[in-house]
C-alpha cells in the first residue's frame, strides 16, 4: 500500500489501475502511526479488493477537526460506506450527523462513537473486558500494587478498559491507583508522562497501558532509570513488537485483538447491509490476555 503525505492517504495498490471500475468505500482511523490501523484496514480492503471495488483510506493524524472534514469529503466522493474509528467519540458527531443527512452508512470500529444511532454497526472487541482481563492476572501475580493508568480520555475504548480495570480492583485497598494520565496513544507523549511519574513517585508496581505503543513508552522509561524489572507492564493490541517483549519478559502481557478479523468482518458486514440483510447492531470480536506462559500459541511474527 502507498501513503499520499500530502492528503495522508492509504490507497490499494492497484487503485490508479481500477478507477473506473467498480463502487468506492471510504475509511478513517485515528492515526495511522499505530500499525494496529494499518492491518485492520488491510482487513477491510482484503474484502473490498474481492468485490472488485475500491477504498481510499485517510489519517486525520489524531486530529478530531480533521477527520470530520474527512468525513466530509468521503460524503463528497459519494463513496458507497464509511468505516470509522473516531479519535475523539463525542466530537465526531457533528460528521456522522452529515452522515445520516446524506443517507450515507457509516460502520463504527474498533471505538465506539457516542450516539451509536449515528452509525450502522459497531464492530469492535469488548473493550470493558479486556481491562477485566488485566486486573485479574495483576492480581495473580501481585498481593499489592501501586498502579499508573496511561489511557487516552477521548476514545471509548480507552474510557471502557480503564473501567473494566478498575471496576475489578474496586473494594480492594490493597491495589491502590497512584496516577492516571493521558498517554496521548503516542510512544513520545507515553514516555514522557512517565519519566515525570517515575520522579514523583518510587513505589509504581504496575503499569496499563492503553495500548501496547502508549505501554512501550512506558517500558522505555522505567528501563532508562533501571526500573523495569519489577514492574509489571500490560499493553493492548497484541502487536509483534510488543509480543516479542512479553516473550523476553520485559512486559507482562498484551491483551491481543484481532485487526485482520474485525476488518474484514466490517467489510463484510457493510455488504450484507448494503444488499439489504439484516445486520445486528453490535458485534464483538474476541480477544485473548498473552503472557509468557501462552505466547507460544500466538507466535511473536506478525499479527493474529
Amino acid at each position: 500500500m502507498k501513503v499520499w503525505e500530502d492528503s495522508h492517504m492509504l490507497k490499494s495498490p492497484n487503485y490508479c489501475k481500477s478507477m473506473e471500475n467498480g463502487s468506492l468505500f471510504g475509511a478513517t482511523f485515528m492515526s495511522l502511526y499505530n500499525p494496529y490501523f494499518v492491518v485492520l484496514n488491510m482487513g477491510i480492503n482484503t474484502i473490498i479488493e474481492e468485490h472488485k471495488d475500491r477504498l481510499i483510506t485517510l489519517d486525520p493524524i489524531l486530529d478530531q477537526e480533521k477527520q470530520n472534514k474527512q468525513i466530509l469529503d468521503l460524503i463528497n466522493k459519494d463513496v458507497k460506506a464509511i468505516f470509522l474509528t473516531p479519535v475523539d467519540w463525542i466530537k465526531v458527531e457533528p460528521a456522522l450527523v452529515a452522515c445520516k443527512e446524506a443517507n450515507m452508512p457509516v460502520f463504527n470500529i474498533d471505538s465506539e462513537v457516542f450516539n451509536s444511532n449515528l452509525v450502522v454497526a459497531i464492530i469492535a472487541s469488548d473493550n470493558y473486558q479486556i481491562g477485566v482481563k488485566i486486573a485479574n492476572n495483576m492480581m495473580e501475580r501481585r498481593k499489592a500494587a501501586k498502579i499508573v493508568i496511561l489511557d487516552f480520555p477521548p476514545t471509548k475504548s480507552s474510557i471502557d478498559r480503564v473501567q473494566g480495570f478498575l471496576d475489578t480492583i474496586a473494594g480492594k485497598p490493597q491495589y491502590e491507583v497512584i496516577a492516571r494520565e493521558s498517554g496521548g496513544n503516542l510512544f513520545e507523549v507515553s514516555k514522557n508522562v512517565m519519566e515525570r511519574l517515575l520522579k514523583e513517585f518510587e513505589d509504581i508496581d504496575v503499569v496499563m497501558g492503553s495500548n501496547d505503543i502508549t505501554a512501550l513508552g512506558a517500558l522505555t522509561a522505567l528501563e532508562d532509570v533501571g526500573r523495569a524489572e519489577d514492574t509489571l507492564i500490560y499493553g493492548v493490541d497484541g502487536s509483534p513488537e510488543a509480543k516479542f517483549l512479553v516473550e523476553e519478559g520485559k512486559m507482562t502481557g498484551t491483551v491481543a485483538q484481532f485487526p485482520i478479523e474485525m476488518g474484514m468482518t466490517s467489510a463484510e458486514i457493510a455488504y450484507a447491509y448494503l444488499e439489504g440483510d439484516k445486520i445486528e447492531k453490535r458485534i464483538f470480536i474476541p480477544t485473548v490476555l498473552i503472557t509468557k506462559e501462552n505466547i507460544y500459541d500466538f507466535g511473536v511474527v506478525g499479527w493474529q
